[in-house]
């Protein structure tokens, strides 16, 4: 990047195809969604980052760990994608904090994406709506949480079993636990010890920070970038914000939308299968909803 930092673009699946841009949400890394993106690998030239200082990344100033280089970063990045890979449009398919950036991004540097797939993202709701004050209890216990996490594990496998003991990640699919582990760490050849490749400290000031109130009014003016929203399902016992803000925000801003049924935040973790015919549809433009919540799980 434009600061020193370093991000690495890795390319998979069919370079002849249609490129889908992907990347990830707050303290996780685009590795640990394995289930859901290779599914795409037959047809689409697919490209995965990890946002600055987050998986495979190195550790870069934390002083620019913020919304603001991260839309940079996307700037920078798409300009890098067309010159390592060929110049084509591309689709993004983000999630959470990298769905939140994408709108920030497409706001300040219009016609950039072919399309924008977002994955439910926290956007922060607009004075005056119900939710505003439910985002910010659950932004301040996210802070909360994520500056309790252990630093160090002695092995990928303990934090896994960290994930599996939590009852809302109980619905992930087998093998999902190790693999967002093995991707959220990292070695430290020094100690022996694995350490989170997103500090704690960098993760809670996302969370902190996530309070911009242009990204609502930005899908709502709307932008010029084409916008599916598929969301974690409202109906979901003790869900969080997220779900019921992008079903809100879809359709006060008239988008497309649909939420995966029984999922939670971690939807394309849970409903791989379900997540990637959610991604064609909003691809070829038919997102429906009811369509998807008929199909057996």
């Amino acid at each position: 990047m434009s600061d020193g930092a370093v991000i690495h673009l890795r390319r998979h699946g069919n370079a002849a195809g249609p490129r889908l841009v992907m990347s990830h949400g707050n303290g996780l890394a685009i590795q640990g969604y394995v289930s859901f993106w290779r599914q795409f690998l037959d047809e689409y030239d697919v490209i995965l980052f990890d946002i600055r200082n987050h998986g495979e990344n190195p550790p870069h100033e934390a002083s620019a760990h913020n919304w603001q280089r991260f839309v940079l970063d996307f700037e920078e990045l798409r300009d890098a994608i067309d010159g390592q890979f060929g110049v084509k449009p591309a689709s993004g398919v983000f999630h959470s904090l990298s769905a939140v950036t994408a709108v920030l991004h497409a706001d300040r540097f219009p016609g950039r994406w072919d399309s924008l797939i977002l994955f439910d993202p926290p956007i922060y709701p607009r004075n005056g709506h119900p939710l505003q004050p439910v985002e910010d209890e659950h932004m301040d216990d996210m802070v909360r949480r994520a500056k309790r996490r252990p630093t160090h594990y002695d092995s990928p496998t303990l934090l896994a079993e960290q994930f599996k003991r939590r009852p809302e990640f109980r619905g992930w699919m087998p093998g999902a636990a190790e693999q967002l582990a093995e991707a959220t760490l990292h070695h430290d050849e020094r100690t022996g010890s694995w350490e989170l490749s997103c500090p704690r400290e960098l993760e809670a000031r996302i969370y902190q920070t996530n309070n911009d109130l242009t990204v609502w009014t930005a899908l709502c003016r709307p932008l010029d970038t084409p916008v599916s929203i598929i969301g974690a399902d409202p109906e979901v016992e003790n869900q969080l914000p997220s779900a019921g803000i992008c079903e809100a925000v879809a359709e006060e801003a008239r988008l497309p939308y649909c939420s995966i049924p029984g999922t939670t935040h971690f939807l394309q973790i849970e409903q791989p299968a379900l997540c990637y015919e959610a991604t064609l549809e909003a691809l070829a433009g038919s997102l429906q909803c009811p369509e998807l919540r008929s199909k057996n799980l």
